[in-house]
Order: structure tokens, then C-alpha cells, then sequence
């Protein structure tokens, strides 16, 4: 199982229950998608282990998303971390990071690499990939999918009827074929392929083709919902989407489950926000700082 944990839920100013939007994810490492102020104590806060912290996904470069990176490598540099932290956001990011960084007092005691995207894959682990794609906000801006590779599965009631059991198994996984009570056996007539997991994170946007296509089919769509219908013109203007377009994207691309997030702060009650876009799509959920999800 993935595990995403809500760091930040809000837009680009705090409140006193809110901070910016910012998602951890769990899965062998710790990966981070945006970095909001205090990165490092709101993953303490909701156990989502700061110091296994692997890469950082950057969506673009208003100050809310990336802010909590300098603090955060401060910390790590105190708890004794040696390994290689990976950055990567839209065109700029390089020269911001290390224009800053080279300065004496925020100098990182271990090594940073940064990368630039525009789209493609930015990071290949071995249970998974992420990709980044373009969206529509007001400057470069990056969305990204993490997704796992097929799975091979074995079809247990077909493998059984061949005869299989116990360290068979392991045994065919190994070498693609079996004599079986005289017959060969070979994996891929009693397996099947299942399609992996897939998280797509918008990052700020307002409505475009580019994120429709990222979210196809995705077990979770993490989207901007930064207003409401009513506030549409301001949206627009803003190049932000409304929790119903949101909760259009969702249904278009067949995503399984929405969570919006970068909820402006003028709506102190955010159930206005999930109530029009669970009229769209229904299985659509609120961040809040703290909450999980698992995928």
C-alpha cells in the first residue's frame, strides 16, 4: 500500500489551522510533493518520517510551495543525514536552489541534486516512477504521476489445476517453466497482469488537457479546488480551478478518488467546496492537515 499523508491543505497564506498545500507520500522512502513552510514539524506532527525523505517534487515556484525546503534540509543536516537528496521543479529551480544554498549559513551538509523538468520521468525507483507534466497556472508549472509498474499475478485456481503447489511457486517465478506431473508449465499460462497503483497531483492549475490526460484512470487525483463555483471569474483570473472543475476532471479522466486541496483561506467552512464537487463526483474527499490516504 501507498501511503499519502496531507502535510498542508491550504492556498498560499496560512492561517491559524492551515498551512499551504503540501503532501507526503510513504512508500519505502519518503517522497514530498511541494514543501510547505515547516515541512519538517508537520511530518513529525503526523509521523510521516522526515528522515527517510527521499526526493522532493516541486510544482513551481511561488514561494508557498518551496519555502519549507531550506528549513527542512537544515534539519536534516542536524540529524547527521549523509545521503543525497533529490529536487526537482520547473525551469529556475536550479539556479534558485543554488543561489541559496550557497550561502555559508544555509550551506546543506550533504548533497543535493537538483533537476528541471518539463515533462517526462524525473525519478525511477524500483516499485515505481514519477513523471512530470505541464499545466496552465500563471508561471511554469509542473503537475506529476506517480506510478507503479504492472504487477505480475498468479491466477491461483488456473496454476492449482496444473498441479502447483507450495515452493513451485517461487520456483516457476524463477525459471519461467515447470515440468509438472509430466507436463511443462510455463508462468505465463497461469498468470495475469495487473496494472499498478497511480497517484496524480495537479499542483496549481486551473482546468487543462494536459492534467485530463495525466489523471486517466488514477487511483487518486490530488487537484487544486482553490475556489468555489461562485468565485469562478476570480479562479480564472487566477489560473486556479473550482472544486467543481475538480471534481469534472475526476469524472472525465475515470480517476477512482479526488482529493482536493489549496483551499483558499477565505472559506473558513470548506464543506461548501466538497458538497459541489461531490455533487459531480461523488467519491471526493477534503484535505486536512494530518489525513491519510491509502492507495
Amino acid at each position: 500500500m501507498i501511503r499519502l499523508v496531507a502535510l498542508g491543505s491550504g492556498g498560499s497564506l496560512p492561517s491559524p489551522r492551515h498551512v499551504p498545500s503540501s503532501f507526503a507520500v510513504k512508500y519505502g522512502a519518503t517522497y514530498l510533493f511541494d514543501c510547505c513552510e515547516g515541512a519538517q514539524r508537520q511530518m513529525m506532527k503526523f509521523g510521516a518520517n522526515y528522515g527517510q525523505i527521499r526526493a522532493i517534487f516541486i510544482s513551481h515556484l511561488h514561494a508557498d510551495h518551496f519555502l519549507g525546503v531550506f528549513g527542512l534540509v537544515q534539519t536534516l543536516g542536524m540529524i547527521g543525514r549523509r545521503d543525497e537528496l533529490l529536487i526537482t521543479g520547473p525551469a529556475g529551480t536550479k539556479k534558485m536552489m543554488e543561489t541559496i544554498f550557497s550561502l555559508k549559513e544555509l550551506a546543506p551538509a550533504f548533497p543535493i541534486s537538483v533537476k528541471e523538468a518539463r515533462e517526462g520521468t524525473v525519478l525511477d525507483e524500483r516499485l515505481f516512477s514519477v513523471r512530470a507534466f505541464p499545466v496552465k497556472h500563471g508561471c511554469k508549472a509542473l503537475g506529476y504521476v506517480l506510478e507503479e509498474g504492472e504487477k505480475i499475478r498468479f491466477d491461483e485456481a488456473k496454476a492449482k489445476s496444473k498441479g502447483l503447489r507450495g515452493p513451485m511457486f517461487t520456483e516457476i517465478q524463477k525459471k519461467g517453466k515447470l515440468v509438472v506431473n509430466g507436463k511443462t508449465v510455463r508462468l505465463e499460462d497461469i498468470t495475469y497482469k495487473q496494472a499498478g497503483k497511480k497517484i496524480t497531483y495537479s499542483g496549481d492549475t486551473a482546468p487543462c488537457s494536459e492534467l485530463q490526460a495525466a489523471a486517466k484512470d488514477a487511483d487518486l487525483l490530488i487537484h487544486d479546488a482553490c475556489f468555489a463555483e461562485a468565485d469562478g471569474k476570480m479562479a480564472k483570473e487566477k489560473f486556479h480551478s473550482t472544486a467543481k472543475e475538480a471534481a469534472e476532471c475526476a469524472k472525465k479522466a475515470g480517476a477512482k478518488k479526488l482529493l482536493l486541496t489549496h483551499a483558499s483561506n477565505r472559506y473558513e467552512d470548506r464543506s461548501p467546496l466538497l458538497k459541489e464537487a461531490r455533487l459531480v463526483f461523488k467519491d471526493t474527499l477534503m484535505a486536512e492537515e494530518g489525513l491519510e490516504v491509502l492507495v
